[in-house]
Order: structure tokens, then sequence, then C-alpha cells
């Protein structure tokens, strides 16, 4: 039955992510030598960076710190109104942190923390990208000239954070932002949500949680950035194993998205995702696919499975529990956090 109900549209999509690393300088190779990202400004800790067709100044941001990890996830607005609105009803919540004057290429945001403990903000002023001389396309409607540097990454696409429990921060994000749920992973009749697939846009995801096997709260799965086809993909893999790159996984596709995908660590620790196609969603009843165990399978649809680091390894690490250094395996299902 389609659900009528109008759906909440003040966030237009996701702006820019944080992310944490004890290698700054290693970890920035990564990203602009070999990802191909550039790097546009550097204030304290931190360097702020953005792919060749980011719209915005900066999408990406890469801050020095103890251990990796995500630093915080931002959301741009649809207005100035709207932002007043999603930090109204967050406040109400007890998730709310209050305003800061924001930060390089944008405005004053209203900061907050989901329920597992992520650090966020809503945000809408934001600086457009202006290239310099030397940066700018021959093509009028692409904010940079494609550098031909390393993959050439073309944008942020999104971010898999994992949680102690996926239903009450994919209710959160769902109520207070608006992102709907594309696909889920619900395992033992209905009874254990593995994972949720969201976004607020056409893209498949922009955000997915998925339950973290260790029980710990507030980490990082991955951050994905897309590239333009599937060829490009794999002369990823060739430029990272060139340069001594740990590859986790893939080139393979999920079923999940449809993607096609490529998973490395960044000298931080981080794991990086170079991501490719999956399907874009664009009916206003859209019905959430739903998989079981059985219908999961290992969470590809063709490609080497998956190790049982990208089950057991997020950031910042976390130590073993009691049950595994006894060499007792946790009874957790295997996930495929996209």
């Amino acid at each position: 039955m389609n659900d009528h109900t109008e759906r909440l549209q003040d966030i237009a999509h996701l702006g820019h992510v944080e992310l944490l690393t004890p290698k700054p300088e290693e970890s920035l190779w990564y990203f602009t030598e070999l990802l191909g990202l550039e790097a546009v400004h550097a204030e304290g800790q931190s360097v702020y960076l953005r792919g060749y067709g980011d719209y915005a100044t900066t999408s990406f941001k890469l801050t020095e710190a103890p251990a990796p990890g995500i630093g915080h996830v931002a959301w741009r607005t649809v207005s100035e109104a709207a932002l007043e609105r999603r930090a109204q009803a967050i406040a109400a919540t007890d998730l709310g942190l209050g305003w800061s004057n924001g930060d390089f290429g944008h405005g004053r945001c209203y900061r907050f923390r989901d329920p597992d403990g992520h650090l966020m903000e809503v945000y809408y002023e934001e600086a457009r990208y202006d290239a310099p001389e030397g940066k700018r396309s021959a093509l009028k409607n692409q904010p940079m000239r494609y550098s031909g540097r390393g993959a050439g990454v073309r944008r942020l696409d999104h971010l898999a954070m994992l949680a102690n429990e996926v239903g009450p921060n994919r209710a959160f994000v769902a109520q207070h932002l608006g992102l709907q749920v594309r696909e889920q992973v619900i395992y033992q009749n209905g009874g254990f949500e593995v994972g949720a697939w969201m976004s607020t846009t056409a893209v498949h995801h922009e955000l997915a949680y998925v339950i973290d096997a260790k029980g710990a709260h507030g980490r990082l799965h991955h951050i994905s950035f897309w590239i333009d086809n599937r060829e490009d993909v794999l002369r990823a893999a060739d430029i990272l194993s060139e340069n001594g790159v740990f590859i986790e996984t893939g080139p393979a596709k999920h079923n999940n998205s449809q993607a096609f995908y490529l998973y490395s660590y960044e000298p931080g620790g981080n794991r990086v995702e170079i991501y490719s196609g999956g399907y874009l969603v664009f009916a206003p009843d859209f019905q959430p696919v739903v998989w079981n165990e059985e219908e999961r399978g290992t969470g590809v649809y063709w490609g080497g499975a998956l190790p049982d680091s990208f089950l057991q390894y997020a950031t910042p690490d976390v130590a073993a529990s009691a049950d595994e250094t006894a060499g007792v395996t946790p009874e957790v299902p295997k996930i495929d956090p996209l």
C-alpha cells in the first residue's frame, strides 16, 4: 500500500564529510595523488579537498587526529528557512548540540549527534567553487578541469557508518533529515535489522547504517567517491597496486545497489571505496527493497567473496571482545556495508 504522507524535503543532499587520520601527510598523498582530489585550503590540522565535479568549494575535510575515523557528516539544506526548521526539530530531541559559526567553505550550522553518537551538522550557506586560472574547464558546465591525476574521482558519493542498533538511527535521520530508505537487510524472520541504505536525492544511498559486529558506537565503515565508469574502477586498482596500497576487496559488483566497487585502506587506516554504477530512484512512492538471509547471500552479485575484515574492521578500531580473545567467533551475520 502506498503511503501518501508528504515527505520531508528540507535536506538537499550530503554536503561534506570530515575524515580523521593519524598520518596526515600520507593520507593527503593518497587522496590527492592516487584518487585525484584537489586540495583547496589548509587550516590548523585540516586540509580541505574537492573532486573535480563537486560544485562546492570543498566536499571533503581531512583532519589530523590520534586515531582514524569519522570527524563529522554535514547535510546541506534547501534554504535558510529549512535550516531553521531542522535545527528547531533536532533541538527538541536530546541530541542537539547547538549552533556553530561554520567552517571554511560554509556558513553557520547546527550540530548534533545521531543516536549512535556520530557527529553531524546541517547548514545552508556554501561557497560555490570558482576555479582559478589554469584549473578552469573548457566545459562551461564543469566546475573545474579534469586533472588526469591518479584515478580521477569525480565527487564525494556516500558513506557507511556502523551502529550498535540500526533501527533508532534509521528512524532518526528519516524523521529529522527526511532521508528515504532504499534498501534494507533484515534477518531472523524480520527480527534483526542488519542494515539500511538511505538517501534524500535520486542516488541509491548517501548514507548507510550497518550493525556494528563488535557492539561499539560511533564508528565508520567507509567513505565512497564516485568515478565515471567500470573501466575507471579497474584503472584505479592498477594505480593503487602500483603504489603499494592494500586492496581489501573488489573490483566486483554488489547485489544491493547493483554498483561496481573497489575497497582499499588509506594510509591512516580508514576504508575508502571507489564506486560506479548503481541505480537511481525517481519514484516518489518507491518501496524499500528488503533482503533476508537467503536472498542476501554474501552481498556480492559477482566477484570474490567479501573477506572477514570487511565485517570485523572499522575505524576507530576496537579491541577484540573476550569471546574473540578466547577463540570464539561472535554469532554476527555476514553483512555488506556498501
